[in-house]
């Protein structure tokens, strides 16, 4: 029997209905995220009338082994188990699901990146901070709180990740796709340098793409089945946004940044690696790019970067292109894809026949060593 230590990397809460009535700033709180009920589902609404997330699927853990068609964004917020808003009760099912502990973000404050009101951000991701250095305060060293930050002032974000690297949240999210600005941009190096010198990693979420002119305002949760197409390639904007860093020299300014995608599964991080290497080799478009020390872009890869993932078998067996030192497991609980009850029989399967010392690292030291988790 393998009796490696289970953290899941990537795990959520469900953020309750009054969390913005109860913790935001007064001079935002009218323009504050609310869920307002409507004939088929209760809805996400801020800033008067932008939608920016639903109930459902997010609080859906366990249906896809039950029955998968009962999945769906039109649920309700009183629907949502316990375990999503409250600590005891996520506790209590980290020991159902036989974890020791887990690293934990948003359900709706990803989605809320796609508000184009920056000063209403910034005050709705300050407030769930706030909330979630409480909700994990119940049960320290074994809820890791990450904060989330809006990059659209550089300074206010630096600000912002000392504030909370203070309260005891363990990392901090950035939009996974920029939003006018990209980051190859010299505008983020100060953020870089203070994640750097704070020892905070950055993480890059499913579903955290910033608004910019010319998309829609927030996010409308659609009862049809999305399109499959782009299912299918949400790594897309996360691949673009590492590149940027990597090929702009970030890391060979900043060597122990640390940088990962979260819940974008990992083989992909194989061939990205791959081709990088070979555009840096090859490409004109690239010929004024050198790094330092003879180091190609997967070496930054490798050394900086960081990769969630919750069942790819296929990662596992490119493990050593990617690097096992980068590989993080994560149950995505409570959403409904998440591996949740049954978490440690899926990862006995997708670790079985890998070293023991790799597969610790992959199951949970690597996470151990990332967030200080004893």
């Amino acid at each position: 029997m393998n009796t490696y230590r289970l953290i899941s990397s990537d795990s959520h809460v469900v953020e309750p209905r009054n969390l913005w009535e109860e913790w935001i700033e007064p001079a935002f709180r009218e323009r504050a995220p609310r869920v307002v009920p409507e004939e088929e589902r209760d809805q996400w609404i801020a800033d008067s009338d932008v939608p920016i997330g639903t109930f459902g699927s997010v609080g859906q853990a366990g249906m896809r082994f039950e029955d998968r068609t009962q999945i769906t964004h039109y649920g309700r917020a009183d629907d949502i188990p316990p375990g999503g808003r409250d600590p005891h009760a996520h506790a209590r099912d980290l020991d159902h699901d036989g974890i020791h502990a887990d690293v934990i973000y948003p359900s709706v404050t990803l989605t809320a990146y796609m508000l184009p009101a920056g000063d209403l951000l910034s005050a709705i991701l300050r407030a769930y901070n706030n909330w979630l250095g409480d909700f994990c305060s119940a049960y320290p060293g074994r809820l890791n709180g990450v904060a989330v930050l809006n990059v659209d002032n550089v300074d206010e974000a630096i600000g912002e990740l000392d504030r909370t690297a203070k309260m005891g949240l363990v990392g901090a999210c950035i939009p996974s796709a920029a939003g006018e600005v990209r980051y190859s941009d010299p505008s983020y190096e100060p953020l870089w340098a203070a994640a750097q010198d704070a020892g905070v990693p950055l993480s890059l979420h499913l579903f955290s793409n910033r608004w910019k002119p010319g998309m829609p305002a927030g996010v409308m949760m659609k009862k049809e089945t999305a399109d499959p197409s782009i299912t299918v390639n949400m790594e897309l904007s996360v691949r673009q946004s590492l590149a940027d860093m990597i090929f702009s020299g970030v890391f060979d300014r900043y060597p122990k940044l640390r940088v990962g995608a979260i819940e974008f599964e990992a083989c992909w991080a194989a061939y990205f690696a791959h081709t990088m290497d070979r555009a840096y080799k090859t490409a004109a478009s690239l010929n004024r790019v050198r790094f330092q020390g003879g180091a190609l872009p997967s070496d930054h890869f490798r050394r900086n970067c960081f990769v969630s993932f919750q069942e790819d078998e296929a990662a596992i067996r490119l493990r050593d292109h990617i690097g096992v030192k980068n590989l993080m497991w994560g149950n995505d609980y409570p959403h409904a894809e998440s591996t949740f009850p049954k978490s440690r029989e899926f990862v006995d399967r997708i670790l079985a026949g890998i070293p023991e010392d790799e597969q610790r690292k992959i199951a949970g030291e690597n996470a151990a060593e990332l967030y200080h988790i004893t």
